[in-house]
């Protein structure tokens, strides 16, 4: 692993100060928004370098992915980066949200596919006069708006309907080529997939940042079943884990604190320096970890 190993020789250093970032989902009730907002003014003192904001399936949460990034805009001092899909829309229905993005001061977008809106599993069929590909969205982007930041999603897994990891690295070629500047991976939990997936796409001549996506266990049984279906594989010593505390939320919350705490750690020591943490809306786990890699309120940075 030539790549990891010469980072891990400044490892020392990736321990002081680490970059992090988290991502939100749009409320969908005022009870959501509350808590949501909660969890950002918990988490902004962190100094997060961008949060993102997901975008539903079919554009199914388009206004309140933008009334969540403008708030964020108006209110904080965080800097925003709105989810973007090709599914189920026009070219021009999706440049006109990138158009509304940029005219609030958004310059961040995660540009992805998308997932079929017959659900995760299903063929994807793209919108005949839409983008037909996250190549083509980021494309798209870049020519009208050559100052937006893009980034893109990566697959240590391969994504699930990629033939081989070869072809899926093809894909994230074709987006670094469109414009792509840096990729956040899908969730993993056995670390080596992801520092074997760095070094075949560093082999590969891509050399964009390729953050690794760090999901706390909130709740087991739910996040198993949701990433699955993403195509990550949730090893049998983790699941032993959370055996028998279905019903015991508090200790859940402490073994997932202590698993995810763990492979950051693990993976700052191989050199790793910035993680981008799948908040499912809630701050006190991502907290906690961030303090464990030595991050602390207001930028204050501390040996991990």
């Amino acid at each position: 692993m030539t790549e990891v190993t010469s980072a891990a020789s400044d490892s020392h250093r990736a321990l002081h100060s680490p970059k992090i970032s988290f991502e939100f989902f749009p409320p969908k009730t005022e009870e959501m928004e509350r808590s949501l907002w909660e969890t950002i003014n918990r988490l902004a003192p962190l100094a997060p370098s961008f949060v993102s904001v997901t975008y539903g399936a079919g554009g199914s949460t388009r206004e309140r992915t933008h009334s969540t990034i403008a708030r964020i805009l108006k209110e904080t001092n965080l800097t925003p980066a709105a989810h973007l899909t090709c599914v189920g829309a026009p070219k021009g229905e999706i440049d006109e949200v990138v158009a509304r993005y940029h005219e609030i001061g958004v310059r961040h977008i995660v540009a992805l596919r998308g997932d079929p809106t017959t659900g995760i599993g299903t063929a994807y069929s793209a919108h005949p006069d839409g983008y037909q590909s996250s190549p083509d969205l980021i494309a798209g982007i870049k020519k009208r708006y050559p100052d937006f930041e893009i980034s893109v999603s990566a697959y240590p897994e391969k994504h699930p309907e990629s033939p081989d990891l070869d072809a899926d690295i093809d894909t994230l070629q074709a987006k670094v080529d469109a414009g792509a500047a840096r990729a956040i991976t899908q969730v993993f939990f056995d670390n080596d997939l992801y520092l074997r997936y760095l070094d075949r796409v560093r082999a590969r001549g891509i050399n964009i940042p390729v953050v690794p996506g760090i999901m706390p266990m909130h709740n087991f049984k739910q996040a198993r079943s949701f990433v699955t279906r993403a195509g990550t594989t949730v090893p049998s010593w983790l699941a032993d884990k959370f055996e028998g505390l279905d019903d015991d939320a508090e200790t859940r919350k402490l073994v997932a604190a202590t698993v995810a705490a763990g492979q950051v750690q693990k993976l700052a020591k191989q050199g790793v320096d910035t993680f981008h943490f799948y908040t499912m809306n809630r701050a006190d786990l991502v907290f906690a970890i961030s303090h464990l890699l030595g991050i602390r309120p207001n930028g204050a940075q501390k040996a991990a």
